[in-house]
């Protein structure tokens, strides 16, 4: 599984404007809507579900990253998108930081190998310091594409 496998690249957001977790959530979520690839209908649903899943345990994995993520049936594939707060949210994250880089993912019920794969990835690539450097400096949705791209296929540096 790779980014191109599951980011809806037309839905990231570079700029962030929500100041805290349910926010970032619903404002990540409304790019998925905005783009067409989730029906306005099941946003509340969608969002309740990702919320839920952060009473669980926060999705804030550390180094100034999270992963908010659920299942749910409005969804055929797994998809999601990227997020950039330049201000850094208060996320309840694992080691206390504020959260800069999210990553939010939604996938089928029906398809648990394909939500686990994808979490595994985005965790992958959230480990290595160059790749949340270089994510934390893009500036436009089309650098964080191409980014996404160069991670796809190998191309940072170590």
């Amino acid at each position: 599984m790779k980014f191109n496998d599951f980011v809806c690249a037309d839905s990231i957001k570079v700029d962030l404007a929500a100041s805290d977790k349910e926010g970032v959530i619903c404002e990540l979520v409304d790019c998925l809507i905005d783009s067409g690839h989730i029906e306005a209908p099941e946003r509340d649903n969608i969002v309740q579900a990702i919320m839920k899943r952060e009473e669980l345990g926060s999705t804030g994995i550390g180094r100034r990253s999270a992963v908010p993520h659920t299942k749910h049936p409005s969804v055929r594939r797994p998809m999601g998108t990227v997020g950039i707060s330049r201000s850094g949210v208060e996320f309840q994250s694992l080691d206390g930081e504020s959260v800069q880089l999210f990553f939010l993912l939604i996938s089928p019920p029906d398809r648990p190998g394909d939500h686990l794969r994808a979490l595994e990835y985005i965790s992958k690539q959230l480990d290595k310091d160059t790749f949340r450097r270089f994510l934390s400096q893009c500036q436009t949705a089309s650098d964080v594409q191409q980014l996404l791209e160069e991670a796809d296929n190998n191309l940072l540096p170590a």
